[in-house]
């Protein structure tokens, strides 16, 4: 369902989503939006916000270590994974 609202933005650069868009769209207090520049145009998309976790060369290594995998077939696995 395609719909058009007329916003404010505020001194602060800030607008207010209708509420009954925002309901729709499952929007909650707090959650996030990415916002693209397309030709002119803004576009507002709801985010996924995924968790990402580091993890130091240590770990990796002593990973490594572990899985006891054989040279030559760590190296078809990591090829396949960067294939993408």
């Amino acid at each position: 369902m395609n719909s058009k609202s007329n916003v404010i933005v505020s001194q602060r650069g800030q607008i207010t989503l209708p509420s009954k868009i925002r309901k729709r769209l499952g929007l909650k207090d707090g959650g996030v939006l990415t916002l693209e520049e397309r030709q002119g145009e803004i576009v507002l998309h709801p985010a996924t916000i995924l968790e990402v976790e580091l993890y130091s060369n240590e770990q990796i290594s002593k990973w490594a270590k572990q899985d006891k995998l054989d040279e030559t077939t760590r190296e078809k696995i990591t090829k396949k994974l960067y294939r993408k």
